[in-house]
Order: structure tokens, then sequence, then C-alpha cells
């Protein structure tokens, strides 16, 4: 495709090239990416990456996401959480930290199409991930996380883009990237 992203060899990327990518490298795929199906993110958790370094000393380098849908935020609108890993090295496997016999979820948020109507609008190509959402408690700092996700190629629904935002009232700071991977079923799907 013309307008698809490529690594300056003019490579496609892929899940590591993606988290080994500058700033300027995952904007022009950001800009580029597509708006996911939201029917194919559902009943999936992905493996994520946290690209800044800051990441491995506040130990959320790794992580992963899932998406399920429970009817509860009305058609055109799935629902998330995120699982706490065990942060080994990037080239290891993800392993879930476990809260009982289940995987630790958190950071619970409802996804929807961008709005172009609502706050909310930077890449009208993305998908938003929103953490305002009642799942988490009222003082949960989570619930501030304002993520964009994006696929990166339309043929490949496997591989995601995130750009994620702290909220302070309309004011919208960029926090970090994330590299998304389709891993394996959700408990929830």
């Amino acid at each position: 495709m013309k307008n698809e992203p490529r690594q300056p060899n003019g490579e496609r990327y892929d899940y590591i090239a993606l988290c080994l990518a500058t700033n300027d490298m995952l904007e022009d795929v950001m800009r580029k990416g597509v708006q996911p199906d939201l029917e194919k993110l559902a009943g999936w958790e992905f493996r994520g990456c946290n690209t800044p370094e800051y990441a491995v000393v506040l130990g959320i380098k790794k992580f992963k996401k899932g998406f399920y849908r429970d009817g509860s935020t009305g058609p055109g609108r799935i629902q998330g959480y995120n699982v706490k890993i065990k942060q080994n090295p990037l080239g290891d496997p993800w392993i879930d930290e476990m809260k009982g016999s289940d995987s630790f979820k958190f950071g619970w948020y409802n996804v929807y199409p961008v709005d172009l109507s609502e706050i909310d609008y930077k890449y009208p190509n993305a998908a938003l991930i929103n953490y305002d959402c009642d799942k988490n408690f009222k003082l949960d700092p989570t619930r501030m996380l304002r993520d964009y996700l994006v696929q990166v190629y339309p043929d490949n629904p496997d591989l995601y883009l995130g750009k994620a935002f702290l909220a302070f009232g309309p004011v919208r700071v960029f926090m970090s990237w994330f590299i998304l991977e389709r891993s394996n079923r959700s408990s929830l799907a």
C-alpha cells in the first residue's frame, strides 16, 4: 500500500521494530494507522510494551491489555483491562502476575471509536481507550488515562500502536507510546 507506515529501511514494522522506533517514527505510524475493528479485539489479550525507558524503572515495561464485551456500554463499544506482567527481558515470555487462580487485572476501561464531538478527538482514525469508567474506584489515578489505539496495517489485525495521555480537565498531556500484539484469549470472553 502506498501510504502505509514503513521503517526507514522500507520494511514493514513488526512488534519489535515498533518497540524500538523513535517517537517521530511512531507518530507517523499513528497517523497512517487504521481504526481497529472492536469485534476483532473483543475476547483477546494482547502483550504490550511501553516504549519509554522510565517504564523499566516503574515496573511497567511489559503488560497485557484485555478486551471483552459484556453489553453494559451499548453498541459499538467494548470494555477492557490491564494485566500485571512479570518484568523480565523483552525477548522473554509474558508471564501474568496472579491474584488467586486468575491473572491480576486492573486499570479497567471502555473502548469506542473516536468521536469528533468529544474532547478526545486528536486521532480520528483511532479507537479511544477511556479509563474514566465505573469499574475503577473514584480516586484511582488510572481514571486519568486516555489512550488512542490504531491498527498498524489494515491486513494485520494482530498488531497495534497506542498513544497514552493523562487527562487534567480539558488538558491532555502526552505520556507514552505502547505497542500491542495479539497473545491469548481473554478469561472474560
